[in-house]
């Protein structure tokens, strides 16, 4: 059986290497197959942020300082983070960063959530890439990306899961849980 559901494709952007804290966000929501909405917000993360960080996103302290923190930004981004299976690049990575806002920010979240991930789908579907890096997977698949902008990564993300779909994955066989508790993947049994 085919997923057929709601997808939720997202990409961070964060401030330092404590990686506990949101710059930018991207969603890029996918219905029936077909890319819905793509969304893009600035995040104020109230805290430094490191010159590799700044280097890496284009993102400064300047342009994020009049954005809204996590904590603001979770009403309007909370309700579509939560209508669809979630997926990202590399993303433990994703997940980790977003279960730390939901905890830093005392803002009441799910103990598990579901998720898949384009990374770990692109090994098994293009096992002849060079890499499985989103920027080397986009260039293969002739996908367009600015690479490190968060709602270009949400968007090539979700083409890279249309791709995987129309070349007949199942992503049920892919779908993980997160412990958003313990911010971790669960072991699958």
């Amino acid at each position: 059986m085919r997923y057929t559901g709601r997808i939720v494709a997202f990409d961070v952007e964060t401030p330092n290497s404590h990686n506990d804290r949101i710059s930018s966000i991207g969603i890029t929501v996918v219905e029936n197959g077909i890319i819905a909405d793509n969304l893009y917000y600035l995040v104020n993360p109230e805290t430094y942020f490191d010159m590799f960080n700044v280097q890496l996103t284009g993102i400064t302290p300047e342009m994020a300082k009049n954005s809204p923190n996590f904590y603001e930004l979770w009403k309007t981004i909370g309700p579509i983070m939560g209508s669809g299976l979630l997926i990202a690049h590399n993303a433990p990575f994703d997940m980790s960063v977003l279960a730390k806002c939901l905890r830093d920010y005392r803002i009441s979240r799910p103990l598990y959530v579901n998720y898949a991930c384009t990374c770990q789908i692109g090994r098994r579907v293009l096992p002849h890439c060079r890499n499985h890096r989103l920027n080397t997977l986009c260039s293969y698949l002739d996908i367009c990306l600015d690479h490190h902008n968060a709602g270009s990564d949400s968007l090539a993300c979700a083409k890279l899961m249309q791709y995987y779909m129309t070349s007949g994955v199942n992503l049920r066989h892919f779908i993980r849980t997160y412990d958003m508790i313990n911010i971790k993947t669960l072991t699958k049994r």
